[in-house]
């Protein structure tokens, strides 16, 4: 891989390699004692919170260990193990317990591990025939028989097929030539987990009969400088609340102002979306530039560094940027609490990122999503604003809703220079998260979306609820005319439906069918629903079932909770089918701990899976999930 030397390091493919240069010592320590002591004077840490609970929270487990000899192992790593494992040990390093479970498989088996400082990994060998399972909060899995950074579950995975086991070969590998099932040329598929401080990619891969499962870090700035200090010193978005918030705002600006943190790269998580454009598979979160992770060729993730596209990046960058897939162009924003508030930019298919456009509104807002069509994109200017003065004023999150204000939503044409061209509609207020696809139809722009009524924040801060209220998300069409300047709504569901994905084939193009996920709080899907845009909505149903422009449903059942469904098509581009393909998601079973990946067919939505992957030790809670193709696979293995 061909570098550069330059005021900072670059790799061929203009990714910066992230150096961050914190400081320890004394000055560190001072400000460290400081914040201590905001945080035991003005911080209730007694109080349970929605987001550090149940399957979002870390594991606690409690091993005994039959043969005695070490003590019983407190385990807050993020790992469910094997409680039938013959042998645990446990190292501590920095604070942080590494634990090792292994079974012996036949022979006699030892097990050595080992930390490095470099990488914060351990890793372990086995002797004999044996496997391990091992973790320094990172829910790796390492091979027994060698010591490596990939993590292969060929032998680990169960893969449960309730049909013919070509037909799994088929889902997600261009299998044997006999294979009924064989059209479908993919071979990845990547959840990003959301959390609050970090970012962890999990990805699981189908090939030749065998599932490989890996989970990794993404290598940010923020996190290289917390490993280095072993342990947290940026501000989360959920201390952004009253005074308090204010204060972390301020320990943060002392530590950067002191050289104690260097955010010279920025202190973003890299931990919304992932998106995969011009050979590079990207890690995106709002608050930063996007992080390029490259898949290596045994199934490992591999943080390369920073995309400022040759520092004409000098914005934030959307988790949900469009691609289009008939000119390879992709469209993407950024959001600032200073003008322009809104930075729009369009990114050619070569990757060269063009001058940016901003767009003037009348406050600082949170914009977390927008649309395209073939000639335009769709800015929202939705009333979650920000306002610090408020947040300390009224005890609020930095981020207040305000429902004496309307929703505007921005027609723009995708290739405007500046912002003069863009026509401004009202709507009643509302919030968005997330849009399912856009399109044009004669004089109107038609959206497709999931609006959400006086969203109120704090709920997904505050204290652990059985269902959040207020948290109302609805499948809506939304239509702007062009000619007359007047738009118009209209409901297509009951609540709650959130995370909308379509056959990203048609994305900017008019399409007929959207998946989404059914919630009974903020992150716990409860199942996974089909709707039929061509079909009238039931105005008469008052909660999610089928019927009218519900296709179909896929119950998770009882205890059971589930992340975004990605639409994976049997056969790409748009000459087949529309539904014609898969939805995969990955499944946690609250009761017995187990986690796994669920392949369910898009077209019949059909109770029983295409196939199930179990994996070895649950998933976290999380919401966006990305697929990459084998074309997408080799070409970023170019860099």
């Amino acid at each position: 891989m061909g570098m550069k030397e330059d005021e900072e390091r670059r790799l061929d493919g203009g990714v910066v390699v992230v150096n961050p240069k914190p400081k320890k010592g004394l000055t560190s320590k001072a400000v460290d004692w400081l914040e201590k002591l905001i945080v035991k004077l003005m911080y209730d840490s007694s109080q349970p919170h929605h987001y550090l609970s149940g399957n979002f929270a870390p594991c606690e487990w409690i091993f005994h260990l039959p043969n005695g000899g070490w003590e019983p192992v407190n385990w807050r790593v993020g790992v469910a193990g094997n409680p039938s494992a013959l042998g645990v040990a446990q190292l501590c390093w920095g604070g942080i317990a590494a634990v090792a479970l292994w079974r012996q498989c036949s022979g006699p088996a030892f097990l050595a591990l080992w930390g490095d400082r470099s990488d914060n990994l351990w890793r372990s060998r086995g002797f004999g025939n044996g496997w391990t399972l091992g973790a320094a909060g990172r829910c790796l899995v390492y091979r027994g028989d060698r010591s490596v950074l990939m993590v292969s579950l060929s032998e680990l995975v169960l893969i449960r097929s309730l049909l013919l086991w070509p037909d799994i070969i088929g889902l997600m590998e261009m299998g044997a030539s006999s294979c009924p099932l064989t059209h479908l040329k993919f071979s990845e598929y990547y959840g990003q987990r959301l959390f609050l401080f970090l970012s962890m990619i999990h990805g699981l891969r189908i090939k030749e009969g065998k599932a490989t499962y890996v989970s990794r870090y993404v290598k940010t700035s923020r996190l290289k400088q917390e490993e280095f200090f072993g342990g947290s010193k940026f501000m989360k978005i959920g201390d952004l609340k009253g005074l308090f918030g204010l204060l972390m705002v301020n320990m943060q600006m002392l530590r950067a102002k002191l050289k104690v943190l260097d955010v010279s790269y920025g202190y973003g998580t890299g931990n919304t979306a992932l998106v995969y454009h011009h050979g590079k598979l990207l890690a995106l979160s709002e608050a930063d530039k996007p992080y390029v992770v490259k898949v290596l060729e045994d199934g490992d993730l591999q943080t390369l560094g920073m995309l400022d596209y040759d520092k004409r990046l000098a914005h934030s960058f959307t988790a949900h940027p469009k691609v289009d897939p008939f000119t390879g162009e992709m469209f993407t924003f950024g959001y600032s609490h200073a003008p322009p508030y809104i930075t729009y930019r369009v990114i050619s298919k070569d990757g060269f990122m063009q001058d940016p456009v901003p767009i003037t509104i009348p406050e600082p807002i949170m914009m977390h999503d927008f649309a395209i069509t073939e000639n335009y994109a769709i800015i929202m200017d939705l009333p979650l604003y920000f306002r610090p003065k408020e947040m300390v004023k009224d005890k609020k999150l930095i981020f207040t809703f305000d429902s004496t204000k309307k929703a505007r939503f921005g027609v723009l044409p995708r290739y405007a220079k500046d912002e003069l061209l863009i026509k401004w509609f009202n709507l009643p207020n509302c919030f968005i998260f997330h849009n399912a696809n856009a399109w044009e139809e004669g004089d109107e722009v038609v959206l497709i979306t999931c609006r959400l009524q006086n969203p109120d924040l704090d709920m997904v801060s505050g204290t652990v609820k059985e269902k959040l209220e207020n948290f109302s998300n609805e499948l809506y069409e939304m239509r702007f005319n062009m000619k007359t300047g007047l738009a118009s709504q209209k409901k297509l569901s009951a609540s709650a439906v959130d995370f909308p994905r379509v056959n990203e084939s048609y994305t900017g193009r008019k399409q007929r069918f959207v998946y989404g996920t059914m919630l009974d709080s903020i992150a716990k899907v409860t199942g996974i629903i089909k709707f039929d845009l061509h079909a009238e909505p039931d105005s008469e149903k008052t909660k999610l079932e089928v019927g009218g422009n519900v296709q179909g449903i896929f119950d998770l059942g009882p205890g059971r909770f589930g992340s975004e469904a990605i639409f994976v098509p049997r056969e790409p581009g748009i000459t087949s089918e529309e539904d014609d393909g898969y939805l995969i998601f990955f499944v946690h079973d609250e009761a017995s701990g187990k986690s796994a990946v669920n392949v369910i067919d898009a077209k019949t939505m059909s109770a029983d899976p295409v196939a199930v992957v179990e994996l070895p030790h649950r998933v976290p809670y999380g919401f966006h999930a990305f697929f990459v193709t084998e074309e997408q696979l080799q070409e970023q293995a170019k860099l």
